[in-house]
This record gives structure tokens, sequence and C-alpha cells, in this order.
């Protein structure tokens, strides 16, 4: 049988649709976020700004009351980052990419070599029973686990701690507004529930579901875990399978959304670290390779970015002033297309109005265009 061929455009559009970007969504955000299998948060707000962009009416404070009601969790899931995602979900994923989670643990790494001495599973029952006497900060665990092991290093038990024992930050932290040090509980105390047992295939077909169609090494680079080809393998005759313009196989859930190439797309402003930016190994579905280094700072930074037709053209900041708030719109330097157009910026003008009504309710709002970026910028 011949594969059906899916270009750079399709793939973005099919990328936008199961991200609620072409049109935003009216669910909720819990069932939003399981959508999603998580959002990235390596920093409070991001996934706020995340939902507002995807999902109609959404009010923050509903995000915040999921935390405070314990329905939602930040914890470290894929490639040992942290995400935000469903208590269940918290539950059921941390299982599957816990050797993400470890791999920073490996016997040649930094930390690794560190902990030579350290009893790894003695750690972690020590470690679960501090954070389940009081909730404490990463340093509070490691300076605890000096009491056992005095002649290790304070971070390198903090992270032995954190990939040892799934961890969840508690509120204040990562409420709306709120303020705190980052302390965390084991999830299970926090939940109240124990771990599920791993199901790498349904992670699999979620990841299909919500970032696809998509290679192997595309949900390996999402996930951190090696090896997924077998299950591919396994799942293949439930999937639909295309090819990329590389000749790449991609696999898809049957039902997903796959809108044509020419589908419009809208402006949308994506967040700091936004998970679209980090879903695949082959990543110009979204942006073009000469921007990457314009995107993704060196030391880890994932930049707010604007979609323009689809695609990241411009990053994007909010300045704050004591009435004014101003939204700086970075173009990014046009390869291989035209430069933004005036009817563009009038709709990235539009948007960006929403954008500081929701970031800046009562400051004066303003936006202002700065010259187009340049690889030598950063």
């Amino acid at each position: 049988m011949t594969v059906q061929v899916l270009g750079r455009r399709e793939l973005n559009r099919a990328l936008l649709a199961r991200q609620m970007l072409l049109e935003r969504n009216t669910m909720s955000p819990l069932p939003a976020i399981e959508h999603l299998v998580g959002m990235q948060a390596q920093l409070p707000t991001p996934p706020y700004f995340g939902l507002w962009t995807r999902l109609a009416d959404f009010d923050p404070l509903e995000l915040s009351q999921l935390f405070l009601d314990r329905r939602v969790v930040r914890i470290a899931l894929m490639r040992s980052t942290v995400h935000l995602v469903s208590a269940e979900d918290a539950l059921a994923l941390r299982p599957v990419v816990q050797p993400a989670v470890s791999r920073g643990l490996t016997p040649n790494s930094p930390f690794g070599k560190a902990l030579a001495t350290v009893d790894l599973a003695e750690l972690a029952v020590l470690a679960r029973s501090l954070v389940e006497e009081r909730p404490l900060t990463g340093n509070e665990i490691g300076t605890a686990l000096q009491s056992r092991w005095p002649e290790v290093d304070v971070t390198a038990l903090s992270i032995a701690a954190r990939a040892g024992v799934p961890l969840v930050q508690v509120p204040p932290r990562g409420l709306w507004g709120g303020v705190g040090q980052s302390r965390t509980i084991s999830a299970e105390s926090w939940i109240g529930r124990p771990q599920a047992e791993p199901d790498v295939a349904q992670m699999v077909r979620r990841y299909l579901a919500a970032y696809g169609p998509a290679t192997v090494r595309d949900a390996q680079a999402w996930s951190g875990i090696t090896g997924l080809t077998g299950v591919f393998k396994e799942l293949k005759p439930s999937l639909a399978v295309f090819a990329d313009e590389n000749g790449s196989e991609l696999f898809d859930v049957p039902d997903a959304l796959r809108p044509p190439a020419n589908t419009p797309a809208p402006v949308r402003f994506l967040p700091d670290f936004d998970q679209i930016l980090l879903a695949h190994h082959d990543r110009s579905r979204i942006f073009v390779p000469e921007h990457r280094p314009l995107i993704f700072s060196s030391n880890g930074i994932v930049h707010a970015s604007v979609l323009i037709d689809g695609f990241v053209r411009a990053l994007w900041t909010i300045e704050r002033g004591r009435d004014l708030a101003t939204l700086a719109i970075r173009p990014l330097p046009p390869v291989g297309r035209r430069v933004i157009t005036q009817r563009e910026r009038s709709a990235v003008e539009a948007q960006g109005r929403k954008l500081l009504s929701f970031a800046a309710p009562g400051a004066a709002p303003a936006i202002r265009f700065d010259p187009v970026l340049s690889v030598a910028a950063r």
C-alpha cells in the first residue's frame, strides 16, 4: 500500500488542532491539562498563559482552586522536567517516566559520582519519611539527609531524593499570584493514593493524540524514555501510519484531527517553556531550525513566542511599570519567507491587547514592536 506523505504544514495544522491552538476550546482546565498529557511548568506562571491561549473564557482562579483541591500538581515527569498534571496523571505517568527521572544519577554522571557511597534505596525511604512529616524545600531535604551521609554534597542528596521519591510542590507555590518557596511532599501522601502500574503503551497513545502524527524518535524526545520502538511495533496494527517528507514513518491514533495544510491559523501567544516546542525530535513543524538558538537560550530557557500562520515568528515579553504594562514583540529573522506583514502585525496587536487584559488587568496597555532579532543578539 502507498503511505500518505504529510508535509510540514500538514503536520503543523495537526499539531495546532490537537493543542487547541486553531480554535479556543470550551473545556474546563482539568480535562484540558489531561488531554495535553500535562504542561511544562518549570515556572509557576506559564501554565496559566498556556491555558489562556488554548481555552475560551479561562479563569486563572479555577486552576488555582484545582491546586488547593489537590486535583492538579507540579511534579518531575517527562525528561525529568517539572510538569503540571492532574493528580491521576501524576500517579500514572511517574512510574512510566521514572527511567528519565533517574538518568541524572547514573554512575558516570556528576551527581552519580557524588552519590557513589550512598544506598539510593535507603535514601529514598529516608527522604520520603522526611517530606511526609512536613513539606520541605530541596535544600532542607539535602541538609536533613546529610545527617546520614555527611560527606555527600547537599545538592546531590536533594537531587537523589527528587529522583527516588515522586515529589509534588505544595501551595502557595503554583497559585495565580501566589508566592513562596518550592516545598515538596510525596505524591502518594498529598493525593492519598498509590502510584499506578506503569503502562507505556497507554502513554504513547495519549502522546500521539495530543502531539501526533509523530515518529518513534519524537515520542522518545518528548518523554525522555529510550527504547520505544518495540512499543510502537506492538501498537502499529491499531495506529494510522504516514510518512513525512524525509521518508520517516509517522504514527497516529486513527480518529485524531488532521486538518488540511491551508487551514487558517490565528495568532497565538505561547508562554515560556510551552510543551508544543519540546514535544518532538524534529521540531520543524512548529519553527524553522535557524530560529532554534533564538527560541532556546544557552542556559535552558525556552522563550515565550508568537505563532503567526502556525509557526513561531516572534518572541514576546511583558514589561510592567507602576501603572503601565507594555507587550514587547521581537520578530524573528525571516527565513525562506516574507517578513511580518501589516495584516499579520494588526492580528498580533489585537491578540496582544487581549493578552495584556489577562496578564495585567487595570494597567494601561501598550504594544511595542522591537527590531528583528539576529542570532548574534543571543
